[in-house]
Formats: C-alpha cells, sequence, structure tokens
C-alpha cells in the first residue's frame, strides 16, 4: 500500500469516529449522554405501540392507559419477536406470540405458559421519557439523567407563542447534516435551487463573512453579507440547530426554528423540528401559521427522493417554506452519498464552520475513548434571540431560478 493510500485510509477511520452511532462506538457513548427527540407525541396514542429504531438500537414506544409514554427494548427477551406488534395492557406491553408481559422499565412481569415456573430476572431495555412541545425526548445513557436543560427552549415556552411540529427521515447519516448546520456558505446556493422562496430572497447568494464562537451550549455562528444582512445561528451540542426564517406572509413575524438531527443508525436520520410563531402576532399572522402547518408542515423530501433527483423542479408553489427548505437541503446532502466520502474531500477557508465543528467532536470523542470527563454541556443563561435582517435578492438569480 503507497503512502498516499495509507493516509486516506487513516483519514476514512478518523471520519467514522463521526458516523458510527452503536451502543460500542465512541460517538454512540457519547450522544447518549444527552436526551434525545425519538418521536412526535401525536405518533403515540393511548394503548398504543410504536417501533423506533434510535442510534442502531430497536425500541418501543408505547403509551400506557393512563396516558404515560414509556420507551422499552424493540423485541421480547423470549423468542425476539417484535413487542409493538403485541398488546398494551395497562402500564405494560404484553408480546404477542407468548404473552409475556413488560414493564415500563422493561422488567418482564408475566410469562402466562411458564405459570409454574416463576418469573425469570429477565430485564429488556428501558429508557426515561419526557414529552415536550410536542416531541417525545428519550435518555439512553447509563446512570441517572442529565437536567432536562439543554433541549429546553425558552423561546418556545413564552406566552402567546404558537408552535407547531415536523418530523422527516432521511436516508443518510446524521452528521452530514448536522455539517450542513455549520455551513452558512450553502444558503448562498441551495436556496436558490428549484425557485428562490422567502428565504433565499432575504439571506441573498451575496457569499458571507463568517466567524464562530464556542458557547456553554455549542457554537454560535455568524453570516455576515452586509451591514443590513447579518445572520446568525446558535447550534446546541451534539445536534440542534436554532435558527430563524421568515414569515409566511412578508408583514409576518420571522419563525424561530429548532431541529435536531437524531441518528436512527448509520444510513438513516430523524429530523425533529419544532416552529415558533413569537407572541404578540396579528390574528391572521396566526390563522396562516396554524393553516400553513396543518396543510404542509409535514412534507418530507425523502419520499420524493426520484422526483427530486430526476426533475430537480418544484411543484408545489404554494408551499414555498418548509417543504421547498427541506427539497433544497435533502438535494445538496442527500447528494453526498448515504455516507460521505470525507477522506475525499478538498475543503478552503469558506469551510471554517465544518472544520470548527469536526474538531470539537474529535475533541469530546478523544475525552469518550480516553474514560475522561467531556465538557459539561450547559444551556445559555439568556435564551438568543437570533436576528431577522432580511437582505436583498439577487435579481439576476431570482430571474434564472424563477424563469
Amino acid at each position: 500500500m503507497s503512502q498516499i493510500d495509507e493516509r486516506r485510509q487513516a483519514r476514512a477511520a478518523q471520519f467514522n469516529r463521526l458516523t458510527e452511532v452503536g451502543p460500542d462506538s465512541d460517538m454512540g457513548r457519547l450522544l447518549r449522554k444527552f436526551w434525545q427527540p425519538v418521536a412526535l407525541s401525536e405518533s403515540v396514542e393511548v394503548g398504543a405501540a410504536v417501533p423506533l429504531k434510535i442510534m442502531s438500537e430497536e425500541l418501543t414506544l408505547y403509551r400506557g392507559n393512563s396516558g404515560k409514554l414509556y420507551l422499552v427494548g424493540g423485541r421480547c427477551a423470549h423468542r425476539r419477536t417484535l413487542l409493538h406488534t403485541g398488546w398494551v395492557d395497562g402500564e405494560e406491553i404484553r408480546c404477542i406470540y407468548h404473552g409475556w408481559q413488560f414493564d415500563g422499565t422493561g422488567a418482564c412481569v408475566k410469562r402466562p405458559a411458564e405459570t409454574d415456573t416463576g418469573m425469570p430476572r429477565t430485564k429488556i431495555a428501558g429508557y426515561p421519557v419526557k414529552e415536550y412541545q410536542g416531541l417525545v425526548f428519550a435518555y439512553m445513557g447509563e446512570g441517572e439523567p442529565p437536567a432536562f436543560d439543554l433541549p429546553r427552549k425558552p423561546l418556545t415556552e413564552r406566552e402567546g407563542a404558537l408552535i407547531a411540529n415536523g418530523m422527516e427521515r432521511w436516508d443518510n447519516n446524521w452528521f452530514q447534516q448536522v455539517e450542513n448546520s455549520m455551513d452558512a456558505v450553502h444558503v448562498s446556493f441551495v436556496h436558490m435551487a428549484l425557485t428562490v422562496g422567502p428565504f433565499g430572497k432575504a439571506v441573498t447568494a451575496s457569499i458571507p463573512e463568517l466567524s464562530y464562537e464556542e458557547t456553554a451550549a455549542g457554537i454560535r455562528q455568524t453570516a455576515r453579507r452586509s451591514e443590513g444582512n447579518v445572520r446568525q445561528s446558535d447550534w446546541t451540542f451534539p445536534n440542534n440547530n436554532h435558527i430563524t426564517v421568515p414569515g409566511l406572509n412578508p408583514a409576518d413575524p420571522w419563525l424561530d426554528v429548532f431541529v435536531w438531527m437524531t441518528p436512527n443508525d448509520e444510513l438513516n436520520t430523524t429530523r425533529f423540528m419544532i416552529y415558533s410563531l413569537p407572541p404578540g402576532a396579528s390574528e391572521a399572522a396566526q390563522m396562516r401559521f396554524k393553516t400553513y402547518f396543518a396543510k404542509y408542515g409535514k412534507y418530507d423530501p425523502a419520499e420524493h427522493h426520484d422526483e427530486l433527483f430526476s426533475s430537480r423542479v418544484w411543484k408545489n408553489p404554494e408551499d414555498i417554506f418548509v417543504g421547498l427548505t427541506a427539497a433544497q437541503d435533502y438535494l445538496s446532502i442527500r447528494g453526498q452519498e448515504r455516507i460521505t466520502k470525507r477522506e475525499d474531500e478538498i475543503l478552503g477557508r469558506s469551510d471554517l464552520g465544518i472544520v470548527t465543528l469536526r474538531k470539537l467532536f474529535w475533541r469530546e470523542l478523544d475525552l469518550v475513548q480516553a474514560g475522561q470527563p467531556t465538557k459539561e454541556w450547559k444551556a445559555l443563561e439568556t435564551p438568543v434571540e437570533l436576528p431577522h435582517q432580511p437582505g436583498e435578492a439577487d435579481p439576476a438569480l431570482l430571474a434564472k431560478a424563477e424563469a
């Protein structure tokens, strides 16, 4: 093997540390130190169960008759069939195959066909869960879960704020989506594709000056395109981004958007979103918000993969907000392959955010590998209100995109 091949192989191994999420990987152990969104609250009715795959673990999320949610292993300990196909019995779940029953901690509490043998010391996985602003969060790490501080978004809790939720299942590795959060330059190109919506018009195609600052919670990204067009994002470790986007009407307030990238496994990711209309919006703006998200809020670009990649045409002219932005991002991120070959990249100065992000994660992963404490990430003392400063769109680009 040549020295070039050896270096490439070593680079590939280093990058693999960023993409692997199983419980025995360094990244898997790191991610399990944090509360992670795993489902929409609305996806689980009382007395029902749904299957999940989170960080390469098969799981069952069920809602007991009391309305409380429980997250346990995905398969029965007896003959390994899927638990969600069984029945919710009170606050427990019963396997369809032979009736083995498990409580919300994952402990086996009943074996109806083995009545003369007593109960085994059998337990499947069981994880704490918490519902928050329409999302279900789980803590899948060891020991007591941390305080629910990092996932909280106080801007969504203000009296008079309206919220909506989104969920998209993308068929690519989670870290590509995290990197996209730290790539302010992509906005000047990606969001000029298909058609230029309000987001692209506001941010414009100008190339920004970039700066990055590590905070107590994550990374503050600033992209300055002009004095009147300064865009910031507030990224929270390890996989949440807070951005602002124009309202649904030029007269409406800008929306706060909080996006989590939860890995299902190495090849699949679920994006969870909270959209928040700030307090004080007019009744017309509130009605537009409710109507739009009721009709378009569940658009998932991965469901339109073939159409997007073959036609590269936006066929939903009424949905130029969430759907359009997601489709534009999907084309660029999914276009990298399901797990991109970072060892073959050629980075430039405009990739400062990517370099900053990777260095931060490698630092934390090295600590995990060494068995040492990682940084104690903390919620910011004051919620960050990001600037709402639209610029002017490039007429030439707009004409080309809208032609």
